[in-house]
């Protein structure tokens, strides 16, 4: 036990400013911005997006997807990995040149996404060590082809809905594989507010949190007519379900019915970061904003910046 005098000591006092400094950290603003690049094939490069050299800035190439497209419909392949961005204007040496031009720029390639040829990506492992065997193999030659930097993960659909172990065990061992092996640096995911992909990612969440970087979470997946307040309540229950995560807001700049707009969803950052709990922003994504001139990506970076 301690006398009360020993709680306004300096040794006291330095001890309590290491244990609150953490909490301080955890949804304090940062200046964390993601860019999804590729996935559209509408000819957007590297350097047409303006990058802000103040902010801490990801582009994540979209999409690497374990299927094949020498059958219709498409066949999964247990995680062997091919590239299904547009790779004629996001090459390797354009990544080498953005990540040369600007010191600030880490490249990551996204894994599964939402379709391939129009038919929907499914997670489907024949195994756990199969799949993850084939995925760090297939992968960290992709990686190092591209001189990447991370992984995201985006499955959205699961061929079997009520296997999360399956599903936490190989994204788990994945991203800690190549970690471990030094192939990536840092790993992201990017769930959204649907209960089997939440029930997966949280899943994955309990058990893999430590090595998982980023919350990527798709906000622009609830509807239309969600408010500034109301976006700002979601946000606040996503940072509760991935405890002790860097939770990115997110919304979309492509034109798509039934989502919320881009104008609400820069609006809600604006408000999250008057309230200093603004981890990073994620666009979806550049192929949509060539022909909008980066206007929201010029805005995000500033905000996250100022």
């Amino acid at each position: 036990m301690y006398s009360s005098s020993f709680f306004s000591t300096p040794l006291f006092l330095s001890f309590l400013a290491c244990m609150l400094a953490p909490m301080a950290v955890l949804g304090a603003n940062s200046n964390h911005f993601t860019e999804y690049i590729g996935a559209l094939f509408r000819g957007v490069k590297f350097s047409d997006v303006p990058i802000n050299s103040s902010v801490e800035f990801h582009y994540i190439l979209s999409f690497a997807i374990d299927y094949s497209v020498a059958t219709t419909p498409p066949a999964p392949t247990n995680g062997e990995f091919g590239v299904f961005w547009d790779t004629e204007n996001l090459s390797p040496d354009a990544v080498s040149a953005i990540k040369q031009n600007y010191s600030n720029v880490k490249v990551a390639v996204s894994l599964g996404g939402a379709t391939v040829n129009g038919y929907n990506v499914y997670f489907n492992a024949t195994s756990v060590e199969s799949w993850v065997s084939n995925a760090v193999s297939s992968l960290t030659t992709m990686i190092q082809q591209y001189n990447l930097d991370g992984i995201d993960i985006d499955y959205e659909s699961f061929s079997n809905e009520n296997d999360t172990d399956t599903f936490t065990e190989c994204i788990g061992q994945l991203i800690k594989t190549l970690k471990d092996n030094g192939v990536i640096s840092f790993s992201s995911i990017a769930p959204f507010a649907n209960p089997t992909v939440q029930s997966m990612y949280q899943a994955l969440w309990a058990k893999y949190s430590s090595i998982i970087d980023y919350v990527n979470f798709q906000f622009y997946a609830y509807g239309a007519d969600t408010t500034v307040d109301q976006y700002v309540q979601y946000y606040d229950e996503q940072v509760s379900n991935y405890p002790g995560g860097n939770v990115l807001a997110s919304f979309m700049t492509e034109n798509t019915a039934g989502v919320i707009s881009a104008d609400t969803g820069f609006s809600a950052c604006q408000e999250l970061t008057s309230e200093n709990k603004l981890y990073g922003i994620f666009i979806w994504c550049a192929d949509a904003s060539l022909s909008q001139g980066f206007t929201y990506e010029i805005q995000s970076q500033a905000l996250l910046a100022s």
